[in-house]
């Protein structure tokens, strides 16, 4: 039913905006731009034309307990919460989150919310981590795979972990 998936967020990456002519600024400017650039941004989705085969939902990155999850609560089908160290980092945003959306009346649910993890720490993710993830209410990992060392083969565990948890095990 389509792949697309419209990822935004506050922005980090200084060369980014450099190369596409646009002032890095500060966080806070970027977070204000971000917030008046989504509703923009999801009108003109609507009016695509030709229109796409189901609505593009909205991917917004970031922990941000007071700008970025009350955009998240506002406005996303998904949340990536970056790549995180340990679980109890993110119980702060995962705490924000819920608060935004209540007072918003949205379901936390609705929200498909999701992390980065490194390769480097896979086996202490996985043994450690990724059950608690889970818990806390992130159903989608996303590997960031870096560097020319990576291969798909280091990714084998990972893929074990998806295919048992997809089964129901």
């Amino acid at each position: 039913d389509g792949r697309a998936i419209l990822g935004v967020g506050g922005g980090w990456k200084r060369r980014d905006f450099e190369e596409y002519g646009y002032e890095f600024g500060t966080f806070g400017t970027r977070l204000q731009a971000l917030e008046g650039a989504i509703p923009l941004m999801l009108d003109r989705l609507e009016r695509l034309v030709p229109p796409p085969i189901r609505r593009i939902p909205l991917l917004i990155a970031g922990t941000g307990p007071r700008r970025t999850l009350k955009l998240v609560a506002r406005h996303a089908d998904s949340w990536h919460a970056a790549f995180p160290d340990r679980p109890a980092e993110l119980e702060p945003a995962v705490a924000a989150l819920r608060a935004w959306c209540r007072e918003f009346g949205r379901d936390p649910a609705e929200i498909e919310w999701g992390l980065g993890v490194e390769p480097t720490d896979l086996e202490r993710f996985l043994a450690e981590d990724a059950d608690t993830y889970r818990a806390m209410g992130f159903t989608q990992f996303t590997l960031g795979f870096n560097g020319p060392d990576w291969t798909v083969e280091a990714g084998a565990p990972w893929l074990a972990w998806r295919d048992r948890i997809n089964a129901g095990a």
